[in-house]
């Protein structure tokens, strides 16, 4: 085969496996689309089909489709955290701001003490911290991962629980917003290197200068040059977070933050997230799961398994 059709094979096994499953499940509550999604993407990975078949998986799954369905993920999440951002209302944000901060923190600062004294425990036996790796990075490293939020999959609950836009929903995506801030100034300190420091303060430097001048600009156009310039902004904006070590989502989410939803028509915004959710989230749910090993990391495979599961149940 082409590396076309192999990619088209990929893109048909993408879209129609995990729908088709779980179609076939009736749709169940206790595991939505893209919890399926995501271990039908582990299960297509290196550690599982790669494990039984590799001649078959080889054979689709070759490093130049991957490439190009990584290039697909990274779009998608980009849309999406964009989207998710452009829902926060900024202005609540700030009248509530000491609830905020004060749920936020919580919410933060208890996973990842309780990721800390596992970390602390796990340090005991080998094999778990880098050759360069300091005890108290690998200490703060598990934490975080322990505390941070699957942004994409937050909205995409809130959306699919039909609260989004309700206070309740607002709430959530604040607090959950904050804390992943947070969690990207905790992983800069934990890579911390004079260069990329620099990088850092420049971005947010200008990223202010930038929003600013977004806030003024964006509501004197059309609505049709508001889409295509917050689509300029953001790109730029993702690049430029990218390139300063905050990771490109943090720059996605600042971008659709700092405009207001009610710069752009509610019906289009839906249909835009509905159309992203549909044709290029799946790329990225399958992408996340095919990058993931069972060799190297079996374990933590069945530990988010059963995290996101229990997230699922209604009630947990």
């Amino acid at each position: 085969m082409t590396q076309n059709e192999q990619f088209l094979v990929a893109m048909a096994l993408i879209l129609a496996l995990p729908y088709g499953m779980w179609r076939l499940a009736g749709r169940p509550a206790w595991a939505p689309l893209v919890v399926v999604q995501i271990m039908l993407g582990i299960a297509l990975g290196p550690g599982v089909l790669g494990a039984l078949a590799p001649q078959v998986q080889g054979a689709v799954f070759t490093p130049g489709v991957t490439a190009m369905l990584s290039g697909l993920s990274i779009w998608a999440v980009v849309l999406f955290i964009f989207l998710a951002g452009l829902e926060l209302d900024l202005t609540a944000a700030w009248t509530e701001r000491g609830e905020t901060l004060g749920v936020a923190a919580l919410a933060l600062a208890v996973p990842m003490a309780l990721g800390a004294l596992v970390a602390m425990g796990l340090l005991r036996w080998p094999g778990w911290a880098g050759p360069q790796a300091a005890p108290w990075q690998v200490v703060a490293g598990l934490a975080m991962a322990c505390a941070v939020t699957a942004l994409p999959i937050l909205v995409l609950f809130l959306d699919e629980l039909g609260v989004l836009r309700t206070p309740l929903g607002q709430r959530v995506l604040r607090y959950a917003s904050l804390d992943d801030i947070a969690i990207w100034a905790v992983l800069a300190v934990i890579l911390l290197d004079y260069q990329r420091l620099g990088r850092q303060a420049l971005f947010l430097v200008l990223a202010a200068l930038a929003a600013w001048l977004m806030r003024r600009v964006m509501p004197r156009l059309a609505q049709a040059d508001r889409w295509a310039l917050a689509l300029v902004w953001l790109v730029g904006l993702a690049l430029a977070a990218d390139w300063a070590g905050l990771h490109f989502t943090v720059g996605a989410f600042l971008a659709g933050a700092v405009l207001e939803a009610r710069w752009f028509d509610r019906d289009q915004t839906d249909r835009l997230r509905a159309a992203v959710l549909m044709l290029l989230m799946p790329v990225f749910f399958l992408a996340t799961g095919l990058r993931t090993d069972w060799q190297i990391g079996g374990g933590a495979v069945l530990l988010a398994a059963a995290s996101l599961l229990l997230a699922a149940v209604p009630g947990k």
